[in-house]
């Protein structure tokens, strides 16, 4: 299955105001990436979306528990639209004008 132009959305999870856009460039299964556009609702996650990039690249023991709470707040605050629909658990990292992310089709089973 190629995933190359596929548009996916990026939205506000409890508005729906879009967030922003990734035009899929490329993929390295699981991962796929792309050009990230923002969109109206950016604004409002962008310093979450910097500080979990931030802890991300840090790749440190010590602080994936911040990281953890980052991502969760990302987590509350947008969904991610695939074109076939909204998907119920995905890894997003936005930054300098990209995103790349992984999906789930199914929840995680968080015990």
């Amino acid at each position: 299955m190629g995933f190359d132009g596929e548009v996916w959305h990026v939205r506000d999870a409890h508005g729906g105001e879009e967030v922003g856009e990734i035009v899929v460039a490329g993929a390295d299964f699981p991962w796929l990436s792309g050009r990230f556009a923002p969109g109206p609702g950016y604004v409002a996650v962008a310093a979450l979306f910097a500080r979990e990039l931030a802890l991300a690249e840090q790749d440190r023991d010590e602080l994936l528990e911040e990281w953890e709470e980052v991502y969760d707040e990302i987590r509350r605050r947008v969904s991610l639209i695939s074109p076939r629909g909204p998907v119920p658990e995905f890894l997003l990292h936005v930054g300098g004008g990209e995103a790349w992310f992984r999906w789930s089709d199914e929840p995680f089973d968080r015990t």
